[in-house]
């Protein structure tokens, strides 16, 4: 079966975070290698605290995988530092060395949908490292404003933050411009951004090709999040269990 190694913070909503990189991956027929970042205090709303995880232990769990795992695919959410970006993005590299070749999908995470401090720092600085290795950047319409014009191979810009009757994501690479329209759901949504970046990451390392796994990653994540459930007032949580494919 093929592994996915994913970088994230761990959310206790079981919402987002290494939770939802879990569903989402399994549900595509793969298998997820999660590396923990950071440890947050947050529930499906709102984020608290967070408080990064020690980057020479970041390390170790990811370099124990590495050594005995083939990775398929790597999977990029919060770093919790700039550290810990460095950290992660000298692993890459490192996997990069048997396999040039390997996909990096990052979600490209500066806050919580409510504004709420994802980092210790600058959010924006610490994603650097990252962008350096990333094959494909999944930014919403607010993050894709702050990074600017990525240098990145492939780009989708998300539109679930825009406005309308459907939601718009937009690829863009040095040889593709292609766009895809989705009804707008009702209400909003906890961890759909790593969902979807998750399930692109998995279709990749089955060895689909990009424009395959861009198309059945949204397919997916539409169908999660309309299926969605509630685990309390605010935010649904997408039904990422059983695979919808």
């Amino acid at each position: 079966m093929p592994a996915v190694l994913v970088f994230a913070g761990l959310d206790p909503s079981g919402g987002a975070g290494i939770a939802a990189d879990l569903g989402a991956i399994a549900a595509q027929g793969a298998h997820a290698l999660p590396v923990v970042t950071a440890l947050t205090v947050q529930d499906h709303n709102r984020v608290y605290d967070i408080v990064p995880v020690d980057c020479s232990l970041l390390v170790r769990q990811a370099q124990a995988l590495i050594d005995s795992v083939a990775i398929g695919a790597v999977k990029l959410g919060i770093p919790g530092n700039r550290a810990n970006a460095e950290a992660i993005a000298a692993l890459v590299n490192q996997l990069r060395q048997r396999d040039p070749a390997l996909p990096v999908v990052l979600d490209p995470v500066l806050a919580s949908g409510h504004g709420d401090a994802l980092s210790r720092g600058d959010a924006l600085a610490e994603l650097a490292p990252l962008l350096a290795v990333a094959t494909l950047v999944v930014p919403n319409l607010r993050e894709a404003q702050a990074l600017g014009r990525l240098m990145c191979p492939h780009v989708l810009v998300t539109g679930g933050h825009g406005d309308g009757p459907d939601v718009v994501n937009r690829w863009q690479s040095a040889e593709h411009q292609q766009e895809w329209r989705w009804p707008r759901l009702p209400g909003e949504f906890h961890g759909s951004g790593c969902t979807l970046a998750a399930a692109i990451a998995a279709r990749l390392a089955l060895g689909e090709s990009m424009q395959e796994a861009l198309e059945r990653g949204q397919s997916y994540t539409h169908q999660s999040l309309a299926q969605s459930f509630s685990i309390g007032a605010g935010q649904r949580i997408p039904q990422r269990l059983p695979s919808l494919l």
